[in-house]
């Protein structure tokens, strides 16, 4: 059964960072695109960044310069690297794994003003 698990979230102040991992099991992690959402309180999940298995990102607009996602395919695991934290990043966030449709369990990321 593949898993994702997340870890890394805490709390942080504004202008601080936080890195998250998510580790994978099962050969999935090397043949699907890696992913990050978040979900803030009342709002709907929304797309952070994806990794390809080759390597390729992309970052939501409101996220670019600020976080970082790599991808470590010997240890199945995919990070996000999140600098300059704002409190409007304060959010649940989870990894993903596509096509698979996989999805872990999400850690809490608080940022303080």
């Amino acid at each position: 059964q593949v898993q994702l698990v997340e870890s890394g979230g805490g709390l942080v102040q504004a202008g601080g960072s936080l890195r998250l991992s998510c580790a994978a099991s099962g050969s999935i992690f090397r043949r699907n695109v890696m992913g990050w959402y978040r979900q803030a309180l009342g709002k709907q999940r929304e797309l952070v960044a994806t990794i390809s298995s080759g390597g390729t990102t992309n970052y939501a607009d409101f996220v670019k310069g600020r976080f970082t996602i790599s991808r470590d395919n010997a240890k199945n695991t995919v990070f996000l690297q999140m600098n300059s934290l704002k409190p409007e990043d304060t959010a649940v966030y989870y990894c993903a794994a596509f096509p698979a449709g996989v999805w872990g369990q999400g850690t809490q990321g608080t940022v303080s003003s």
